[in-house]
């Protein structure tokens, strides 16, 4: 099963929990809840990138994320959620090992050589435009195609920075300058971007596309996201990021024991 990474939004306008953990203690918190749930990662960012969202300044960033890194990192493998080189390189020094930068290091000229020198791992995003236009009539030919070769076109650049294959994941970005139709086909493609050997990260906690089938609004989304993580473990994804801890590892202790059963041949029942 993959790795989960349990998202910790301090921000005031994320999509689906902003302000709720916008104060260092309330997000610490709920950093170290969702790691009892069963996160293996804890995701922080202090910019939201939800469509429409506005570009934070660097300090603030930093503000809101050092503190919850700092204290996080001491119990968990930490990703800082950034595309600034600053932030990302005051992350690392309080104990981020991940930078999940949703430009594919493409928005900070530094941002390579920072994850390069620093040696940590790096999680390149696809995403047609910035937060705030992406989701302004999205257009592809082939979604799958297209995302791919961008994100195969990005980890070379990063390979090239310095940064080790084997530190590089590559995320199709779910939601980002995406329609419901992009969304599911690149899901149903997860095995098209794992069979390029890089390891792949699936976010779609609680996004747009399950609304879109039966209107349902962000926390009442959490079966849809059980539904994509399932989808995406099965095709080899090395990790999901998600909102809803606690299900998706419920999830996946079923999944494990079902397959496991049905390589044994257990009739037992237990």
């Amino acid at each position: 099963m993959p790795k989960i990474m349990g998202i910790v939004n301090v921000t005031p306008d994320s999509f689906s929990d902003g302000g709720l953990f916008l104060d260092p203690e309330a997000a610490i918190g709920h950093g170290l809840a969702l790691h009892e749930q069963g996160a293996d990662i804890l995701d922080i960012g202090g910019e939201s990138t939800r469509p429409g969202s506005e570009p934070v300044p660097e300090d603030e960033e930093l503000a809101r994320v050092i503190p919850v890194i700092d204290a996080l990192s001491l119990r968990a493998v930490v990703s800082v959620d950034t595309s600034k080189a600053a932030v990302a390189e005051a992350a690392i020094a309080a104990g981020a090992g991940i930078v999940n930068d949703v430009t594919a290091l493409g928005g900070d000229p530094e941002m390579a050589r920072v994850c390069a020198e620093g040696g940590v791992e790096v999680v390149l995003m696809h995403m047609l435009g910035s937060p705030r236009t992406m989701q302004e009539h999205p257009e592809y030919g082939d979604v799958v195609t297209e995302v791919t070769k961008f994100l195969l076109d990005r980890a070379a650049v990063a390979e090239q920075a310095g940064i080790e294959r084997s530190k590089i994941w590559i995320d199709p970005g779910i939601g980002f300058g995406k329609t419901p139709e992009h969304n599911f086909a690149l899901l149903a493609a997860t095995a098209t971007l794992v069979e390029t050997g890089y390891s792949v990260l699936i976010g779609p906690s609680r996004k747009r596309f399950i609304g879109s089938l039966d209107g349902s609004s962000e926390t009442e989304r959490v079966g849809g996201t059980v539904a994509a993580c399932l989808t995406a473990a099965r095709q080899g994804a090395a990790s999901v990021r998600v909102h809803d801890v606690g299900p998706v590892a419920q999830a996946f202790a079923v999944e494990r024991e079902i397959s496991a059963a049905g390589r044994t041949g257990d009739p037992s029942g237990s």
